[in-house]
């Protein structure tokens, strides 16, 4: 059985008109979907588009491109080898599983389309439910809602449990909302709220929905992220959407027990990283997407007021796209007064990275370790992973570095890393750097495992363009079944 669900957009949403998107059951009624825009890309802020729905079972996808007729079409991730068929301006395919993509015609993957096919929503809240805070199409000031959501709803009555934001724009005029502890912030398809959501020293808060976070085009909101998770524990984020942050688009500090789940964003501005997360562990984060102007992921010990080691970290079954710096990014910062910190238990597995876009040479690297702050990186896996051409950069970059701008002093030690299935289609072109920075700062013990560059294993460092300095030991390419 197949079933779809889609929003109508609220009164006021950003669209783009560069496509006509549709989808139907097959065999049934196709129905369009509001197609919004989505800003890409700091070196040249473009508007690409973005469209959601929520399938079961089968679907079928009609993409019209108002620009003329398609020459030549893409569907990536390549690695979900979807066929599709062209027919003058209109690509057409069919998807039999929940996805995201981006479809980019005649050779554009800046005015392309992004197309997220979410699971269907699972014991989403009811509006009128005695226990939900129904918050209608409006202009709502912050103290109004911090007022709701922490007074009861009605004399001897309880606080409601799940602010639920539902179809319409919400303009949080504070630009902030600091959401309590025990609380369901629920923003609804066809909902977008402007403004910025914190947990901050709160446990056992829940995010989620299928409506939107907007920041862009506000230039107040200059030093905000999207979502601001500090000193807390026990926090979900699940399935919204997140366009153009002017900083991180998830902020985690000195946190714990974090799931990041079905969360798709997009930036264009400098420090606008996608999920990064600093002093903190026990981190979940599956099924993203995160297309954004600086690291994607970023994984740090202490940095400003969060203090401590980061560990036990898993990003898995996710699309990356780092229009600028790095796809995955682990290491830079640490208290290096006491004399550094410990990043250990990363793991990283069935991973896309579409793009690695940096013009510096010293932030190159799709997967990059570069420690500093006398930090420890140890114990870190990166399986699965698909990597196909990207414009400027390198495959792998592993240094331990006295960064200038951002570190103090020199990291300390990277240990035990492992690389197992990873794929890259591209030029290859500069060198993949391995480095230790002296003999007692150094590099030890990473090992690639069916290492593959177009299609061919890699079984030596000259093979695979790598360049590997006196100050790292014990670097393998071996093959296994």
């Amino acid at each position: 059985m197949s079933l779809i669900k889609l929003w109508q957009a609220p009164e006021g949403a950003v669209g783009q008109d560069d496509f006509d998107v549709s989808v139907r059951i097959p065999g049934e009624n196709w129905q369009p979907l509001f197609v919004y825009e989505a800003k890409v890309d700091m070196h040249n802020v473009r508007q690409a588009s973005m469209a959601y729905f929520d399938m079961e079972g089968t679907v079928e996808v009609r993409v019209v491109s108002r620009k003329g007729s398609v020459h030549q079409a893409v569907i990536r991730p390549l690695s979900k080898q979807i066929p599709y068929e062209v027919d003058g301006a209109a690509v057409t395919f069919r998807l039999n599983e929940p996805c995201k993509l981006s479809l980019e015609v005649n050779g554009d993957r800046f005015g392309n389309l992004h197309l997220f096919a979410n699971p269907l929503e699972e014991d989403s809240p009811e509006p009128d439910a005695s226990n939900v805070l129904f918050l209608k199409p409006a202009i709502h000031r912050m103290e109004d809602i911090d007022r709701l959501a922490n007074s009861p709803l009605q004399p001897g009555g309880a606080a409601p449990e799940v602010i639920y934001f539902g179809p319409g724009m919400h303009y949080l005029e504070e630009t902030i909302f600091r959401i309590p502890s025990g609380k369901t912030v629920y923003i609804a398809g066809g909902a977008i709220v402007v403004g910025s959501l914190v947990c901050d020293h709160v446990q056992d808060v829940t995010i989620r929905g299928r409506g939107i976070l907007y920041l862009s085009d506000f230039h107040r909101f200059s030093a905000f992220r999207g979502v601001r998770i500090l000193f807390s524990h026990h926090i979900s984020v699940e399935g919204i959407v997140l366009l153009d942050p002017p900083h991180y688009s998830i902020y985690i500090g000195k946190s714990e027990h974090i799931r990041i789940r079905n969360f798709k964003s997009f930036s264009t501005r400098g420090w606008s990283d996608g999920i990064d997360m600093m002093a903190s562990s026990h981190i979940e984060i599956e099924d993203v997407f995160l297309r954004t102007s600086d690291d994607c992921i970023a994984i740090y010990g202490s940095r400003w007021d969060y203090r401590g080691d980061t560990g036990f970290v898993s990003v898995r079954d996710s699309v990356l796209w780092a229009d600028v710096a790095h796809a995955l990014n682990v290491g830079g910062h640490g208290d290096y007064r006491r004399g550094g910190d410990l990043i250990q238990s990363i793991h990283f597995s069935n991973i896309d990275i579409l793009e690695h876009h940096e013009p510096q040479p010293n932030y190159w690297g799709a997967m990059n370790i570069n420690v500093g702050d006398n930090n420890t990186v140890r114990n870190v896996r990166y399986e699965d992973i698909r990597v196909e051409n990207f414009e400027l950069g390198q495959l792998v970059d592993i240094r331990v570095v006295w960064n200038e701008k951002y570190n103090p002093v020199p990291g300390k030690r990277v240990e035990h890393v492992t690389f197992r299935n990873v794929t890259y289609n591209g030029k290859n072109e500069n060198k993949n750097r391995i480095y230790g920075f002296n003999q007692e700062r150094s590099i030890v013990g990473i090992t690639f495992i069916n290492l593959r560059i177009n299609g061919e294993l890699i079984l030596d460092a000259e093979q695979g363009n790598f360049d590997i300095n006196e100050h790292a030991q014990g670097i393998q390419f071996r093959q296994e079944s």
